[in-house]
C-alpha cells in the first residue's frame, strides 16, 4: 500500500473513496443510517486510514496534528459554522428513538471524519502536488459532490436533486478552501460531521431545505472568492 501510495497517490486516494462508497452504499440503502452495521463499517475504513496515517507519520502532511494556523483570522471560519445548523431550519425533532438514534448520529460524525479525510486529504493533496491549486480544488470539490449524481441516472433527476448536487458541491469547495487557507484538517471534520449530525435531529421540510440549499450555494459562492484571497497555508 505505501507503494502505491508514493508512486501513484492520486490512484491511492481514488481507491480508498472507491472502497469508501462499495462498503457504504449497500448497508446504508438496505439497513440505513442507524444500522450497527454502517457504524462498524465506517469505523473499520476510519480506523483503516488512520493507521495508515499515522504509522507513516503524515498526520502532519494532512492537516491533523493542530488548528488552522493563524488562529486570529478564524473569523472567517464564521460561515461555515452558520450553515453547519442548516438541517435544523425546518425545525427540530428525533429521526429514531434510543440506541438507533445514538448509532445514527455517531455514524453521521465518522462521515465527516472519514470523508475529509479521504477527499480533502489523500485526494485534494494527490492533485495539489500533481496539478497545482485550481485542477485540485475543482476536482476535490465536484468529486465530492458527484454521489449525489446517482439519483439522477436513477431516473430521479429533478430540480431538488440538482440543488442537492450543486449543494454538495458547494460544500466540497468550502471544506477545500479552508482546508487549503487554514493547513488544519480539524474544522474542516468538525462542521462536517455537524451538518451530517443535525440531519438526524431536523424534521423535514422541504422549504427549509430548499432555502438551506440555495442559502449554501450563495454562501460558497461569495465565501471561497474570499477565501481565494487569503494567505495558503498548505504547500504544494
Amino acid at each position: 500500500m505505501k507503494k502505491l501510495y508514493d508512486n501513484k497517490p492520486i490512484l491511492f486516494a481514488v481507491l480508498w473513496i472507491v472502497a469508501y462508497c462499495v462498503l457504504t452504499i449497500p448497508i446504508r440503502g438496505n439497513l440505513g443510517d442507524e444500522s450497527p452495521w454502517m457504524l462498524l463499517a465506517l469505523a473499520a475504513i476510519a480506523a483503516g486510514a488512520t493507521a495508515f496515517v499515522l504509522r507513516y507519520k503524515l498526520a502532519g502532511k494532512y492537516g491533523l496534528t493542530g488548528w488552522a494556523k493563524d488562529s486570529r483570522r478564524c473569523w472567517w471560519f464564521i460561515p461555515m459554522w452558520v450553515l453547519a445548523t442548516g438541517n435544523l431550519w425546518g425545525g427540530l425533532g428525533v429521526r429514531y428513538s434510543g440506541m438507533a438514534q445514538v448509532c445514527a448520529v455517531l455514524s453521521m460524525l465518522l462521515v465527516g471524519y472519514v470523508e475529509e479525510l479521504l477527499f480533502r486529504g489523500f485526494l485534494f493533496r494527490a492533485l495539489l502536488k500533481k496539478d497545482g491549486p485550481t485542477p485540485a480544488i475543482i476536482i476535490s470539490a465536484v468529486t465530492f459532490g458527484m454521489g449525489h449524481i446517482v439519483n439522477m441516472l436513477a431516473g430521479q433527476a429533478s430540480l431538488e436533486t440538482l440543488l442537492q448536487v450543486c449543494f454538495a458541491v458547494a460544500w466540497g469547495f468550502i471544506f477545500t478552501f479552508a482546508y487549503m487557507k487554514g493547513g488544519s484538517l480539524w474544522p474542516c471534520v468538525i462542521v462536517h460531521g455537524l451538518v451530517d449530525a443535525a440531519s438526524m435531529f431536523g424534521t423535514d421540510s422541504m422549504a427549509a431545505d430548499t432555502v438551506y440549499m440555495v442559502a449554501t450555494i450563495a454562501v460558497a459562492a461569495v465565501y471561497c472568492v474570499y477565501l481565494s484571497r487569503q494567505e495558503t497555508a498548505l504547500e504544494e
